[in-house]
């Protein structure tokens, strides 16, 4: 009686030992990979490519794949610091907050055109009497300026920090335009310009083709015043001390990506490489001169 009493606990126990959470649609027993990106345009377009990423990922990487865009930059830095997600497409200005703050590192980014760089423009209407930013500034008290979200590096940070070379910016509090307001986003800097409604705009490069491309918005329209050094292209990033086998997985997916409908979304990418956080030293010194507050480490 005491070896049935046995045999039967140990079936139990086997029995128990199976009975976990069912791996049989993650036959590689991995959680969730939680990915986030930016809203650097407003428009719906994207999210049909986003969602092809979103399948790719899944497909590639074998497990369950969801991917979010998040409202504004702050809340996916703040996801990133404290890995709520596992991997996030941010502007270079968002990446380095997030590396500052907690070590997050940056694994990919966009090739445009065979190139990973892109620049900030400010762009003003083709009946604006200016043909160059020192034009334009011999002016500035008369310019209604628009500048994208305030954490965008081609939007803000780059041009704000050329502005501030110049002596003419400080903040959106201090400066000698007219007027000064940030949009949120690129495409709608853009249609403000293309509709008068503000005299200058900054915008990224890319996402300003791309808007071309596309016809939302219509280049003849424009005068392109003033362009940036080279700056290297948003990166998909990791939270510290993600695991180099998951990086490689997440980086093999990536530059093997062909399909044009997953590469539109960045700025008509023709494809991926790999990115190095020296690449944003440009940004990054930037930043400290225009908003060193921005990277204050975070309190635990």
């Amino acid at each position: 009686m005491k070896m049935v009493t046995i045999f039967i606990m140990t079936i139990c126990l086997l029995l128990v030992g199976c009975s976990g959470e069912d791996t049989s649609a993650n036959p590689d027993n991995q959680g969730v990979l939680k990915v986030a990106a930016i809203p650097a345009q407003t428009t719906g377009v994207v999210e049909e490519g986003y969602k092809k990423l979103e399948d790719e990922l899944a497909e590639k990487l074998n497990r369950e794949v969801t991917l979010e865009i998040y409202p504004n930059y702050n809340a996916v830095v703040e996801a990133i610091n404290y890995s709520h997600i596992d991997l996030a497409f941010l502007g270079p200005t968002t990446y380095l907050i997030a590396h500052e703050q907690s070590g997050a590192e940056a694994i990919l980014t966009p090739l445009i055109n065979g190139e990973p760089y892109y620049y900030s423009y400010i762009v003003t209407h083709i009946d604006s009497p200016w043909e160059n930013l020192d034009e334009l500034l011999e002016e500035r008290e008369k310019v209604d300026f628009a500048f994208g979200s305030i954490s965008s590096t081609s939007g803000s940070i780059i041009p704000s920090y050329e502005l501030v070379q110049r002596e003419v910016f400080v903040s959106e509090d201090d400066h000698e335009f007219q007027s000064v307001v940030y949009t949120g986003s690129h495409d709608i800097t853009a249609q403000q310009v293309q509709n008068k409604l503000v005299d200058a705009g900054a915008i990224d490069s890319a996402i300003f083709h791309s808007l071309v491309d596309k016809g939302e918005i219509d280049e003849s329209q424009f005068n392109i015043i003033w362009k940036s050094e080279q700056l290297y292209q948003y990166p998909w990033v990791v939270p510290a001390g993600t695991d180099e086998e998951t990086i490689s997985q997440i980086q093999e997916v990536f530059l093997n990506i062909s399909d044009e409908e997953i590469l539109n979304v960045f700025g008509g990418a023709s494809g991926f490489v790999v990115a190095e956080p020296e690449n944003y030293a440009n940004v990054l010194h930037a930043i400290y001169a225009v908003r060193p507050e921005m990277l204050n480490p975070k309190e635990d």
